[in-house]
């Protein structure tokens, strides 16, 4: 198992509670990658079929996280909020409630009034619609992790910090080891779950894995005035600006063009906040007064259409990955833990992931992209 985020701990719970021998090794510390900047939201509310399968079974998993793994993630269902400014993207939205309705998942469309209603903090005078999944939720990434190393642990995994891959060994199309700073691990199988990092774990493999890691920023404010106790993680569309409760204050951030991919993870207010701050000013007044409290960047591990690639390689044997996310890998985690598992384990998955195969970049028939990204 290359990586230690929340992808790589709960696929080694996985593996180690179904019997296999498991060894994890993580370049920095468990969760200290993209899962450490991780927003925390858990939903059901995507575009397409996968998408809402699987958040649905995160949403389930970490419902009964706590219960199951002793460990208290601070899971709670305020519900996800999209805010449509652009009245041409309201029959996508509508469109999108019907699809997660036949999944069981209680999104409708709603007024600007029932919107305004429902969270008074916002400004909705340019908005023309929103789409309200009020069993949507949040949780703790850092808590979530050390939940899964323990249990993965307890099932007799190692997992081993501070070691980093430097190469990967195969005869033909045969895997035969994998080269670390810690020494030589001779093995049949490997699970890439490397984040951001998953280009160059591919790379060394011999494989294309289109994964770019792209900066992302987020701030967090001061108190703000008049805040309720209950903030459903809300985002504006087409804008991609979101905010949600932190404390007394918010969480906000929006989602810039990508730029050129890299791994700089150093924040840089420059043009970028004074466009939140106007994002921020015209659709929560109110944070204007609460100051900035702390701020960073982290990646995110994108892939040419914003959908996540899962799967096994058919260019080297017992080559699995599980990654690309593009920002939706930590409420996605319980579904690939059992998803990793069942293909390792030569078993039909729960949730038909086709679709999610890295030879959908090789061909003109790709999965939709994802449209609701956070």
């Amino acid at each position: 198992m290359i990586g230690g985020g929340v992808i790589g701990v709960g696929c080694a719970f996985r593996l180690a509670e179904a019997g296999v021998d498991v060894l994890l090794v993580e370049r920095g510390e468990l969760g200290g990658g993209s899962t450490a900047k991780a927003a925390g939201g858990i939903r059901s509310s995507f575009t397409s079929r996968v998408n809402v399968e699987l958040g649905l079974r995160g949403l389930a998993g970490y419902s009964a996280f706590s219960r199951d793994f002793g460990i208290e993630i601070d899971f709670r269902r305020d519900g996800y909020l999209y805010l449509v400014t652009d009245p041409a993207d309201v029959p996508a939205f509508e469109r999108c409630a019907g699809l997660q309705r036949e999944y069981g998942v209680r999104s409708h469309l709603l007024d600007p009034a029932e919107a305004k209603r429902l969270l008074p903090l916002v400004e909705t005078d340019d908005v023309v619609a929103a789409l309200w999944s009020p069993d949507d939720a949040k949780a703790t990434p850092d808590a979530v992790v050390r939940g899964y190393a323990k249990a993965a642990r307890a099932h007799g995994a190692k997992l081993r910090t501070g070691v980093e891959v430097t190469g990967i060994e195969r005869d033909g199309d045969t895997l035969t080891g994998v080269v670390t700073t810690a020494g030589f691990v001779r093995t049949g199988a490997v699970v890439c779950a490397a984040g951001a990092w998953s280009g160059r774990i591919g790379e060394l493999a011999g494989l294309d894995l289109p994964v770019r890691p792209y900066r992302r920023q987020v701030v967090f404010t001061g108190p703000v005035a008049g805040l309720p106790e209950s903030v459903p993680l809300t985002i504006e569309m087409p804008s991609a600006f979101y905010f949600h409760r932190e404390g007394p204050g918010l969480a906000m951030s929006f989602s810039e063009d990508d730029g050129v991919p890299g791994f700089d993870t150093r924040y840089e207010a420059g043009e970028w906040l004074p466009r939140l701050a106007g994002l921020a000013g015209r659709r929560i007044p109110a944070v204007l007064d609460a100051g900035i409290r702390t701020a960073w960047a982290g990646l995110y591990e994108t892939t040419p259409d914003r959908n996540q690639i899962i799967g096994e390689s058919v260019l080297l044997s017992r080559f699995f990955y599980a990654t690309g996310f593009s920002g939706h890998g930590f409420q996605m985690g319980p579904a690939t833990g059992e998803l990793i598992r069942d293909l390792y384990l030569g078993r039909q998955p729960a949730v038909d992931i086709a679709e999610l195969d890295v030879r959908r970049f090789g061909t003109v028939d790709t999965a939709p992209a994802e449209h609701n990204i956070v």
